[in-house]
């Protein structure tokens, strides 16, 4: 049995109505109700199954962010993982930079299999398990809806355009959850009581693991979506390609 690392990101509740600051240069967050990526959810809600099955013998979260991520990775604990890191950089930094984190705590922490979410709902870049899958060089399993780990390797069913697709991988191996892979658990009081006394380790630097949090990529504005436009009752079929004409959305 070993030991998997499971990703946990701190983002703006998936209920919380988005609102883009004055100056556009990003969203609102201040004050605003965050909490664990449902993806990531999803990730360590399969890595405490695994582990009930006893396939790893360690669950550890891990969060890549500012001191509030703690709170998130509270919440994986409360859930049923065993321990903690947290990794302090800035909220924005990059997939890439995350990959290179993840991929350096696999080799110091031991861990064979890593879970993370297909994406995270704020930037939706779905990137960081394939890149740290290739800084690695272990086989990846992306959108996976079933999961069987066992000591020859896994075997994924995951979500493609065209319906399903089953792969096998040996391991160490990256895979990301999607929507359909299990129904995360609550965390109980007892848990949630249980959490606050498990270790968070937070004394890793980005130096420590070897990366640098270069930006690559610059944010120039941030707009809201246009307004949808009211639509309008016709009558037949040739008032509607009367008023597509008019629209110029067909000659």
């Amino acid at each position: 049995m070993s030991k998997v690392l499971v990703g946990v990101k701190r983002v703006v509740d998936y209920a919380v109505k988005i609102r883009v600051k004055p100056d556009k240069s990003g969203i609102v967050t201040a004050g605003v109700k965050h909490s664990m990526n449902p993806f990531d959810e999803i990730a360590v809600e399969e890595a405490l199954r695994l582990k009930q099955k006893k396939v790893v013998s360690e669950v550890i979260a891990v969060s890549c962010g500012p001191k509030s991520s703690q709170e998130t990775i509270r919440t994986a604990l409360a859930m049923g993982a065993d321990r903690g890191i947290h990794i302090d950089c800035p909220e924005d930094t990059e997939p890439l930079v995350i990959a290179k984190i993840f991929a350096g705590l696999a080799k110091k922490e031991g861990a064979n299999l890593i879970l993370t979410g297909k994406q995270a709902i704020d930037g939706d870049n779905n990137q960081t398990a394939q890149m740290t899958a290739g800084i690695l060089g272990w086989p990846q399993a992306t959108y996976a809806s079933e999961v069987t780990v066992d000591a020859d390797g896994t075997k994924v069913v995951r979500e493609i355009d065209g319906g399903l697709e089953t792969i096998t991988t040996s391991l160490p191996a990256v895979i990301s959850a999607d929507l359909r892979l299990n129904e995360p658990r609550y965390a109980t009081l007892p848990n949630i009581m249980k959490a606050k006394k498990k270790k968070i380790d937070s004394s890793i630097s980005l130096a420590d693991l070897g990366v640098e949090a270069n930006k690559r990529v610059t944010v120039l504005e941030v707009t809201e979506p246009e307004a949808r436009k009211a639509g309008i009752m016709v009558a037949d079929v040739d008032e509607l390609v009367s008023k597509l004409k008019e629209a110029g959305v067909i000659n």
